[in-house]
This record gives C-alpha cells, structure tokens and sequence, in this order.
C-alpha cells in the first residue's frame, strides 16, 4: 500500500489513532495514545501487535511435542525479528515522539526477551529429544545470558516504570533458574568423567542460584522440579566423595566456564509475511500506470497472437500435406501382412479421437454454440430495444412541446452507446459466418470420424486389404520418409514447448511504469514497452521464424520422396483405394482436432462475450433510467410553470358594479342583554344573585349600557368587580411546611370580611371560633360535604 496510497500529513489524510500497549490509564484518565496521519505509522503499529500475536500463539503452542516446539521458537524469532527492525527503524516512521511502547528502547528490550525464549524453547527441545549433558549446559548457558541481556535493557531508567510489576522478576528468575541448570547438567558431565569435586562444586553453585532464583522471581518461576534434582544429585555425590574418593572441592571460580550454544536468531523481517499473502491491491495503480498497462498488454497480445497463429498455421498446413501424402501410414502399410493389418499411425489416430469424446461429444459442442449465440443476440437486442424507446420518447416530447424541450438529444447522448452495440454486432456476424465455417468442416468429414469411432476390428475391417509386396520395406527411400517422420514430430514437439513459453511469458510492467511515473513524471509507454517485449520475445519470435523454414525445406524432401515413394509402388487399384481411405481418415483426425479446439475457443468466446454485453445491457439500462428521471423532472417543473402561468387579465368591472362595493352595509341593531340578577339566575339556577353595586358609571359608559344593565364602579384602573359588604380584605398567608395536623394559626388584623372575589349569598365565609363556641355547627361551604367536630374549614391557596 505504501507506493499506492500517498497516506502522509500533506497528501492523503487519515488520522491513525494507537494508544500505549502498556499503559493502564488512571482513575481520572485515559490511556496514552497518539494520533499521526502517515502510513507508515499505521505500519509500524501494525508491525507491533503482529509481534505480540506471534509471541501469545508461541506461548500457546504445545512445548510436550516436537512440532509444536519447533513452531514456539519459529514465531518467537520472527517476533524478536520485527521488534528489531521498529527499534531502528520506529523514529523515521512517525512524525512525532512514539508512545512509549513503540520507543526504541521498549522495542530492543521486548526483542531480547523474544529471542531469549526462542533459546529456551531449542534447549527444551534437546531436553526433550534426550541430547547429551553437555550440549544441553551450552543451550542453558546462552539462554542464561539472553536473560541477563534482556534484564538489563527492561531496567532502563525511562521505561522501567512501563512493565507489570512481575515482569523484571520473572526475567530475573529465568536468568538464575537457567544458570542453574546449565551448571547441573555440566555436573553430569563431569560426574562422567569421574571428577567429583568438580561435580559437587557445580552442584553447590547450582544449588546457590536456584535460591537466588526463588528470590528474585517472587513465586513467578516454578524452581521445584530442578531443586529437587540439583538436591538429590548432590547428597549422591557427597556421599560417593566422602566413602570413596575423598576429593577437595574447588572454587566454582576456578572451574573451566561453561560453552555456549546460540540457536536462536533475530530472524530479518520477510516480506510478504506469510506463504499464503495475498495483495488485495495489486491492481491498484495510478491512472498513468493503469492506461499504460492496458496499452503494453494489448501489444503483448498482439505479439502472442501473431506468433501463435504462426505456429498453428504452419502445422495444420503440415498435417493436410502430410494426410495427402497418406504419410507416415504408407509407409507403415509395408510388409508381408501390412496390407491386412491397421497401421500403427490409423490406431493412434483412432484412439486420440474416443479420448477426447468422439463425433458425439463434438456434435454435442456444436449444438451449443447456436444456443449460446441466440443469448449473446437476446441481451444485445433487449439492450438496443432500450436506446430505441428511450430515443423515440424523447423524440414524441420534442415535437409536442417544441422549444420548451431543452434537454439534450438522445441520439447525441446514445451516439457511444449506439457505436458499441453496432461493434458487438459485427462481432456476432463474424462469430456466424465463424461457425459456419466449422460445422461445413465438420460435415465434411462426419462418415471418416464415425469411422474412427468406431472399434479397432470395425475400422480394420473398413478399409481395403491389399497384399503390398515387402520389397519396399527395407528400400533406401523407405527409410528416407521414416526419418523424414521423425523430423515432423520433433517440429511438432517445439512448437507446442515454443507456443507454451509464449503465453506463460510475463513481465512485471507495474514497477517499471511506476518507477517512470515518479522520476519523470509522466510515462512514455511506446519506448518502455517496446523494448521490453523485444527483449521477452524476440528469441520466441527467433524459434517461431526458424521452425517454420525448417518445415518448409522439410516439406520440399518430403514432396520428393513422396513421389518417388509413389512411383516404386505397384499399381494396385485395392492398394490405391486402401491409400486413399487412409488419407480421408487422417484427414478426418486433424479436422476432429482443429474443429475441437475451435469449439473450445468457440464456448469461451461466447462465454466472455455475455459477461460482457451484460456489463453494457446494465450501463443501457442505467442511462434510460437517468433519462427517464431527467424526463418526470422536467415534466414537473414544465406543469407546475403552466399551472402557474396566468390565462389572460381579468376584464374591467362596471361601473355598479364599483359603486355598490363602496356602500358599507347597514348597522345591526344591539343585542339585548339580561339583568344582572337574571344573568346570575340564569347561569346559577336555585343560587341568589349576588347583590349589585351602587357605584355610577361614567356617562359614556353608561350611555353605552343597555337598558336595565348595571355595570361594575368604574376606577382609575378600569372596573373593578362588584363590592359586597361585610367582607374585608384577608392578606394571603405565607407558605408553610405540610403538616396534616396542624391547626390554622390567626392572622394578624384579619377581618371577618374577604373583599374582591363574590361570594353567593347563603354561604358565608367560616368565622374563627370563639371559645364556648367549638360544638357549633359550622356551615358548609360549596362541594363540603360535612365538617367533623373541632374542625377547622380552610380556604387553600
């Protein structure tokens, strides 16, 4: 993708977004990540969780097996690998500071653990496969400082604080552990060499760094399996010292130090990755590049054609000469019996026919092709039938609406369409006249192949016994044909090799316009693909030209011996009618062969030719349907315009007409309105009228009112409501907190009288009891059912 997609800052622009492998975040934050739109981060990133993918599927293998131990250490070398190449190669990738997990110096110290557990994953392996002690103590020891390597690195100050809290303990404690092991099994091998001191003073040291491993790795590392061992091992050894050979035991110091054997390698970075890669964008290329391909595989085909036809032209004008010659059979109807015998050349002939299906099979094939072509003809014709009633909808609008239809022809826009479906027609005929063609050759050979179908006793008993004399058999110009034989089946033999090369010849032309692309800017795709065909075909072009002379000088001494050949025979008319019966048979195979092969092509032709007018019938029906909303749309907008589009101007109205729009209509008289008891006996019936008031209103006012009607008093901010007496103004009390049972608390200079809301008469407001009076009955206000005694009726706000 690299070369493909210009995926940096100031081209393409994708923001890729990783955050650190290794960080955990915080309560009030998130992981640290970043964000860079280059590719070639995304790649590094990438990169980095193949590595840890690879490291999770080498620890999950199965390290009790051969192969699945193998594998552990394959994966784990490709890990250390990648995490190798991004150490020094992560800085250039990104345009910002990486992550920590991606610095160079996490990276260095995950590719040293890395190949440190592919070393121990080989010293398993030749623990498992039972090498000797001293090999194992080799593995240990490497391993043992692949650890401390990797220690080392994990301990840098900057990215120290990045791993989980076990991780340096247990590279700690693999770092002792393998020490230990590798001094234990050098104490086998000097056990085999009979030195005990030797042996017990590794077995100490072992025994030393198996605590120190315990301690360092807090639990992490499981040390019990050699601890026991490394135990056992050494109380044998002190015993055998101390009955048998009584030997000083000496500094681990002064001991000779342990080899070491270094398996495990940063294996390079491959590319592709996996056997099984696929490049889901390998024809993804750049204008330039991908018109330039198209031009240089045309040429390419042209060449692969022309020297193809060459070829097969020269051959089967070989084979007619050859089956008029009634060669090699003449010459292999020779002999005492030859003339009652099938020819060896005839039975192979017959044979290669029932192989490849017989005159059955063929005229199978050829009862194909009509059907075949008949879909070609259906598609292109329903897609012409298309362009045809687009073509004349569009023409029946253009006359009936005339210059207000202003969209382009269809006979300008189909002009492509139309050019492309006359094409395919001219390729339909020529396919006709093509197949005719093939079946007059089949028909003209159809009784020979029903007779090379036939069985080996039939087709003998077909052709004509003759009794040929055996003096030719052994003549100078018998064996001169024989050789001649030969020469046209090696002939044939290079040319199907020559025709094999030419099509699987192939050439990575995409790098080559690519590379032209970016130095020059532009592609001059005459010159570089001119001179990159000479150079892949031109010895092909060579070896065609040179088989097709030889054949030429081969069939002037063929045509001559042929005739002499001819001349030495007797003139036999069963011989001559047997001759020309084999000549019609050959003929017949190669007619089988060629009919074969053109039908093959035939069917594949006829095959691509669908997908193809498919892909035009769907690009037809895509144009008529645009046309067709272009069509509804512009009809729309055209009714809406002369909807809308006014008739003619309305004509001057008489003159009463005008005169009696100006006359207002007459006043209606006023309503009659109710008194104001009568109103209030009307809206309430049963309920007493609340009492008027004795207020004047002002004279206009008053003017105004009905006869009998009595307004409110007039004040200065309009009229008030009707005034009743005995009914002072309360203050609204303020809010308090709900308690159901409390009691009302008396307000301050509160009067009996409430003023400002009508009260209808009957119902007057509750007083405020007085003492002596609590088993009054108090009177109920409108919706009250009944009152509780020494309970307080409450007006609620």
């Amino acid at each position: 993708m690299e070369g493909k997609f210009p995926l940096e800052e100031n081209q393409v622009r994708i923001p890729f977004r990783w955050k650190d492998a290794f960080d955990k975040g915080s309560l009030f934050g998130s992981k640290m990540s970043l964000t860079v739109c280059t590719g070639s981060y995304e790649k590094a990133c990438t990169l980095f969780n193949i590595a840890a993918m690879q490291s999770q599927v080498a620890e999950m293998r199965n390290h009790d097996d051969d192969e699945g131990l193998k594998s552990t250490a394959k994966f784990f070398q490709q890990a250390a690998g990648i995490l190798s190449y991004l150490k020094d190669n992560v800085m250039h990738m990104t345009t910002q500071d990486p992550t920590p997990d991606m610095s160079p110096d996490s990276t260095a110290a995950l590719s040293a653990l890395m190949l440190a557990q592919a070393q121990e994953a080989f010293y398993m392996k030749a623990a498992l496969d039972n090498m000797k002690d001293g090999i194992i103590a080799k593995l240990c020891n490497q391993c043992s400082d692949l650890f401390a390597d990797a220690l080392k690195l994990f301990q840098v100050h900057p990215i120290r604080e990045q791993w989980e809290k076990d991780w340096i303990s247990f590279i700690a404690g693999k770092q002792a552990l393998y020490h230990a092991v590798s001094e234990y099994h050098q104490s086998k091998v000097a056990k085999a060499k009979k030195e005990v001191g030797e042996e017990l003073s590794r077995l100490q040291h072992a025994d030393q760094l198996l605590k120190a491993a315990i301690a360092r790795a807090g639990g992490t590392v499981d040390v019990s399996k050699f601890a026991t061992k490394v135990r056992i091992a050494y109380d044998s050894a002190k015993k055998d010292n101390d009955f048998i050979y009584h030997e000083a035991i000496p500094d681990v110091a002064t001991l000779q130090p342990i080899g070491k054997a270094s398996l495990a390698k940063v294996l390079p970075l491959a590319s592709p990755m996996s056997s099984k890669f696929t490049d889901l964008f390998s024809k993804l290329v750049p204008i330039a590049v991908h018109q330039a391909l198209a031009a240089y595989d045309t040429r390419r085909s042209e060449i692969q054609n022309t020297e193809i036809g060459k070829l097969r032209e020269s051959t089967q004008l070989l084979n007619s000469i050859l089956a008029s010659f009634n060669l090699p059979a003449a010459i292999e109807d020779l002999g005492p019996d030859a003339g009652n015998a099938l020819p060896q050349s005839l039975h192979d002939k017959s044979t290669a026919v029932k192989n490849n299906g017989g005159i059955t099979g063929l005229q199978k094939q050829l009862n194909e092709l009509p059907e075949l072509l008949q879909r070609n003809k259906e598609i292109l014709d329903e897609a012409v039938k298309q362009l045809d009633e687009e073509g004349a909808s569009d023409l029946q609008l253009k006359e009936q609406f005339k210059e207000r239809w202003t969209r382009t022809p269809s006979e300008k826009l189909t002009e492509p369409l139309r050019s492309e479906a006359n094409k395919y027609q001219t390729i339909l005929s020529n396919a006709i006249t093509a197949d005719g063609v093939v079946k007059q050759k089949f028909n003209q050979h159809k009784a020979m192949l029903e007779l090379l179908c036939k069985s080996e006793a039939e087709l003998k008993e077909a052709i004509p016994h003759a009794s040929i004399g055996a003096a030719l058999q052994n003549s100078p110009i018998v064996k001169q044909l024989k050789g001649y034989m030969e020469e046209v089946e090696t002939i044939k033999a290079e040319r199907d090799a020559i025709e094999a090369e030419i099509k699987d010849t192939k050439s990575d032309m995409t790098s080559r316009f690519m590379s032209a692309l970016a130095q020059e800017g532009a592609i001059s795709e005459e010159n570089i693909s001119v001179c990159e065909l000479n150079r892949i075909y031109s010895p092909l072009q060579q070896q065609v030209t040179d088989s097709v002379r030889r054949q030429e000088q081969l069939m002037g001494n063929i045509q001559r011996a042929n005739t002499e050949f001819c001349t030495q025979k007797s003139s036999n008319q069963t011989a001559t009618r047997r001759d020309e019966i084999m000549r019609d048979l050959a003929a017949a195979h190669d007619a089988f062969m060629e009919v074969t092969a053109n039908l093959k092509e035939g069917t594949k032709f006829y095959n691509d030719l669908t997908q193809i007018l498919l892909k035009y019938q769907q690009k037809v029906s895509d144009f008529c349907f645009a046309r067709k909303t272009e069509k509804e749309d512009i009809m729309k907008d055209m009714q809406q315009n002369i909807a809308n589009q006014p008739t003619s101007a309305p004509p001057k109205p008489p003159r009463h007409h005008e005169e009696t729009a100006r006359q207002p209509p007459a006043r209606p008289p006023p309503p009659t309105v109710a008194s104001g008891q009568q109103a209030a006996a009307a809206a309430a019936p049963g309920v007493a009228p609340a009492p008027q008031s004795q207020a004047s209103a002002p004279a206009a006012y008053a003017a105004a009112a009905a006869p009998g009607q009595q307004l409110p008093p007039y004040t200065a901010g309009g009229y008030a409501a009707p005034q009743y007496p005995g009914y002072g103004y309360m203050p609204t009390p303020m809010p308090t907190g709900y308690n159901p049972y409390a009691m009302p608390y008396p307000q301050q200079g509160y009067q009996p009288g409430f003023g400002g809301y009508p009260q209808p008469p009957g119902y007057p407001y509750p007083q405020q009891p007085q003492p002596g009076q609590q088993q009054q009955q108090q009177q109920a206000y409108p919706g009250q059912q009944g009152t509780a005694p020494n309970q307080q009726a409450q007006w609620h706000y």
